[in-house]
């Protein structure tokens, strides 16, 4: 079985690219038979298990194929060699690959990894319709920083969201901020300190887990199933001794598995948290696309114990970076003081922005198509991956995601490097674990992408 691909600074990954670039120059042509292991090893003065490894790398990347009991060969058409390739088949097997895939604009790759919508689902709210909106509610004030808590009138809109939700806060219980990693970070500095044990959702958030790294943070992941986080699991942590911890989780749409916790598990997970004094901290950065009234462990708790996130990034605009803070009014004034000392001010324009959005009728029917558009998208990609032989976690009506797993690829980064070969960018599941090294056979989809037939070309050519 082929390995993971391995840094170019080895011996392995040193002669790959040795023979990629031999046959992007001609040196070996299209169809012909490369040299024996034993030839190789010979010419290159190293073990023949070394170039079994480059030949299993080679072999994943779709550079080369085998024939039984003829050898290796080159396969007829061959990936660009490009200066950032092999890093990117590298970097699949870190957390910031996923960061710098998603921050890509590349047509000629298939970003089945990407977090976000497709753009023609957020066609209809394009910002540059309402900036004249946004100067007339009083331009003077964009030249300042405006409130700690952010745009007055923004929160009043997101006080009535929330009673939609049925959860009930003032505007001085809401925070504004720039996106909904900000909202972390405000969270983490607060709360946590170096050597801190933390509870989160495993497989989880891959960017909470690197800013609780960069904290110094003890975390602690918490199995997460089809109908919600592990209870036994997390009950067995919140009974250790110490400082009570905090508990990252997403109740709803779940990042990556597109599970939702059951409401029998959201008022286990809550009895669980006053019983142990902890905090649960929850991030439901997919609001607009579920129903409002889908069951919220927020709801249930009212802000007392939980902190709520939430973000417009994946329903509006990922560039408007804007996303808030719900908890009780001592905390929400705590927060807005850290949020001050470290970024002075979310941005003013932005909020106005989004509540003129917000302001308009046409967002409730703009929201009412994104989880239409959602439901039938799930329906289809899952019949997709079902035909193609995946295992599906779970089946969501509308979530952005499907985490699947084929048998064939018992390592989802043996996957992804050969999607990789044939231009289709995807997230194995490894980058979304505490420990990214051990081999795990679940990938993340988004759902809205799946449809593209490159997609079911490229698995159809692997599975072969």
């Amino acid at each position: 079985m082929a390995t993971p691909s391995r840094p170019r600074n080895t011996l392995t990954g040193k002669l790959v690219q040795l023979i990629r670039q031999q046959i992007e120059e001609g040196v070996h042509a299209p169809g012909s038979r490369l040299p024996s292991i034993r030839e190789l090893a010979r010419r290159h003065d190293c073990a023949k298990n070394t170039i079994v490894n480059v030949f299993d790398e080679l072999t994943g990347l779709g550079v080369v194929e085998p024939r039984r009991g003829a050898g290796f060969f080159v396969c007829a058409a061959q990936p660009p060699l490009k200066e950032d390739d092999e890093g990117s088949l590298s970097r699949a097997m870190d957390v910031v690959w996923l960061m710098r895939e998603q921050l890509k604009s590349d047509p000629q790759h298939l970003r089945l990894g990407d977090g976000f919508p497709p753009l023609e689902w957020l066609n209809d709210v394009r910002l540059d319709k309402f900036h004249h909106k946004v100067v007339r509610t009083g331009i003077g004030a964009l030249f300042g920083y405006g409130s700690r808590f952010g745009y007055l009138p923004l929160r009043q809109h997101l006080a009535h969201k929330l009673a939609q939700h049925g959860i009930e806060a003032t505007t001085g219980q809401i925070v504004l901020t720039h996106g909904a990693n900000q909202a972390l970070d405000i969270v983490i500095r607060n709360f946590v300190r170096p050597g801190d044990r933390v509870l989160v959702d495993e497989p989880g958030y891959y960017m909470l887990y690197g800013k609780l790294k960069l904290q110094g943070a003890r975390i602690i992941g918490i199995p997460r199933l089809p109908d919600g986080p592990d209870v036994e699991a997390l009950e067995r942590e919140l009974k250790q001794p110490g400082k009570a911890p905090l508990f990252f989780t997403q109740s709803l749409a779940h990042n990556p598995t597109a599970s939702d916790t059951s409401p029998h598990k959201a008022h286990k997970i809550l009895q669980l948290a006053d019983r142990h004094h902890a905090v649960i901290v929850e991030n439901d950065a997919f609001a607009d696309f579920k129903p409002a009234t889908a069951a919220r462990i927020s709801t249930l708790d009212q802000l007392r114990r939980t902190i709520y996130i939430g973000s417009f990034s994946k329903s509006v605009s990922a560039a408007l970076r804007v996303g808030f803070i719900a908890c009780h009014r001592d905390l929400a004034s705590d927060l807005a003081d850290i949020k001050m000392l470290v970024h002075v001010s979310s941005s003013e324009y932005c909020e106005r922005t989004l509540d003129v959005i917000l302001s308009d009728g046409h967002f409730s029917r703009h929201t009412a198509r994104l989880r239409d558009r959602l439901t039938q998208a799930n329906e289809q990609a899952q019949h997709l991956l079902e035909q193609l032989g995946a295992q599906l976690f779970c089946a969501p009506q509308q979530s952005m995601y499907l985490w699947a797993r084929f048998a064939a690829y018992p390592d989802a980064k043996l996957l992804a490097q050969g999607l990789m070969a044939r231009n289709v960018v995807l997230a194995p599941g490894s980058i979304f674990c505490l420990d990214t090294e051990p081999q795990v056979p679940w990938s993340r989809f988004n759902v809205g992408l799946l449809a593209d037939e490159r997609f079911a070309q490229a698995m159809r050519e692997l599975l072969r």
